[in-house]
């Protein structure tokens, strides 16, 4: 897994890239082929306060692209917020791969028999 880090208005701190890394080490228990995930974190001059930070984070699997974007006053939970949201999306894609070769049912397999009996 490739991890690429951008930041706008903002020095990434040894301690904010472990953080990071912590929380995507997360997705990388639920779904391993990951190829390469791009981090953007950014801090806006926004009217807001509590939008004022956020964390764009884009997910390369093998055939997908996945994408998650997060706002909060807190960028270690603007952080958290976005690995929940890719997350969930990891999850389902997992599913659809899992789903996708499963067994043929039953009622199939004795539909397909009596056929063959004649």
């Amino acid at each position: 897994m490739k991890l690429i880090i951008h930041s706008h208005h903002l020095e990434v701190t040894p301690s904010l890239k472990i953080h990071l890394e912590e929380k995507l080490h997360l997705i990388k228990k639920h779904f391993d082929q990951i190829i390469q995930i791009n981090a953007s974190l950014v801090v806006d001059k926004a009217q807001e306060k509590e939008l004022r930070q956020s964390a764009e984070l884009s997910l390369h699997v093998m055939g997908k692209d996945l994408f998650a974007i997060a706002h909060h006053e807190d960028l270690y939970q603007a952080i958290d917020q976005a690995v929940t949201k890719l997350d969930k999306q990891i999850i389902k894609v997992k599913e659809k791969v899992k789903n996708h070769h499963r067994p043929i049912a039953a009622k199939h397999i004795s539909a397909n028999n009596s056929g063959l009996n004649l």
